[in-house]
C-alpha cells in the first residue's frame, strides 16, 4: 500500500512539473489545441456528410455511428493523457542513448518514463470532446443505463485505455532492437483509426486483426455494441483481452531493457 501511494504522490508531483513546463510555452500549446479542434471537427463532419446521402451503413444509424465515434475518443484520449511519452522511446531515447537514465534511480523505470508526461492537455480535450459528442448523440438513441452497466462501461474504458497502452508499449520496446520503432509504432496505431467506424463494413481479415492481432476493436466497437444493444458476445473479453495485452506488452518491455543492459548501451 505504501508502494502504490508513494507512485501515486509522484503522479501528481510530475504531473504538475509537466504542465508548468508546458504552460512556459503558451502558443504551442494554443496552437496544439486549436490543432486537435479542428482534427476532431472534421472528422466529425465527414459523418455527417456520408449520412447525407445514406440512411444507415451495416445497419448503423448516424447518431450511433457518432456516438461510436464519440465514445473511441475517450480511451483513446485516457492513454494519451498518461502514456505518450512512449513515443519517445520509439523515436529517439535508445537511437542518441538517453535511456540509461531510467534505469539508474531507484523508481520503476516505465514509471519514470510514462511519467514525464503524465496529464498531457491534448489527451484531456480528447476525453472532453469523446464525451461531448457520445453524450450529444446518446440523446437521440434508446440507450437505457442502469448503476451495474455504468461500472461495467467504466471498467471497458478502463481496459480500452491499457489495449492502447500495450500496442503502444509493444511497438515502443522494439526500439531495443532496432534502435528506432517510431515507423513500426506509427503503422500500428494507424490501424486505430479504423474503430471509429463500425466494424461491420471492413473485410473479414480486418475484423480478425483488429479483434485479435492489434485489438483495437475492444476499444471502442465491442463496447458500444454492448451499451448500444447488451450484445455481450465478446464485451466480457475486453478486460482479458487487456491483461493479457499489457502482459505481453511488459514482458517485451523486460526482454529489451536486459538487452539493453547486456549490450552496454
Amino acid at each position: 500500500m505504501h508502494t502504490y501511494k508513494h507512485y501515486l504522490s509522484l503522479s501528481v508531483f510530475l504531473g504538475g512539473v509537466f504542465l508548468r513546463k508546458l504552460m512556459q510555452y503558451r502558443a504551442d500549446f494554443l496552437i496544439g489545441a486549436f490543432g486537435f479542434v479542428v482534427s476532431v471537427s472534421t472528422r466529425a463532419l465527414f459523418i455527417y456528410l456520408v449520412f447525407r446521402h445514406v440512411n444507415t451503413i451495416s445497419g448503423w444509424s448516424y447518431h450511433q455511428v457518432l456516438f461510436l465515434f464519440g465514445f473511441s475518443l475517450i480511451p483513446r484520449g485516457l492513454d494519451h493523457m498518461f502514456s505518450d511519452q512512449l513515443w519517445e522511446l520509439g523515436r529517439k531515447l535508445i537511437q542518441r542513448g538517453e535511456f540509461f537514465k531510467y534505469l539508474i534511480r531507484p523508481i520503476n523505470p516505465l514509471f519514470h518514463l510514462v511519467s514525464e508526461r503524465f496529464f498531457y492537455p491534448d489527451g484531456l480535450g480528447e476525453i472532453g470532446a469523446g464525451i461531448a459528442i457520445a453524450i450529444y448523440a446518446a440523446g437521440s438513441l434508446p440507450i437505457a443505463m442502469s448503476p451495474t452497466k455504468a461500472l461495467m462501461v467504466l471498467l471497458l474504458v478502463l481496459s480500452a485505455a491499457l489495449i492502447y497502452l500495450s500496442v503502444k508499449l509493444a511497438f515502443a520496446s522494439l526500439a531495443f532492437w532496432t534502435v528506432n520503432s517510431l515507423p513500426a509504432m506509427n503503422a500500428a496505431y494507424q490501424l486505430s483509426s479504423f474503430v471509429k467506424y463500425p466494424l461491420d463494413i471492413f473485410h473479414h481479415a480486418i475484423q480478425f486483426a483488429l479483434l485479435w492481432v492489434l485489438p483495437f476493436a475492444f476499444t471502442a466497437y465491442v463496447p458500444v455494441l454492448y451499451i448500444l444493444h447488451d450484445d455481450c458476445t465478446l464485451v466480457y473479453w475486453t478486460p482479458v483481452v487487456a491483461l493479457l495485452s499489457f502482459t505481453a506488452a511488459y514482458r517485451l518491455w523486460l526482454a529489451g531493457i536486459e538487452r539493453y543492459d547486456m549490450t552496454g548501451s
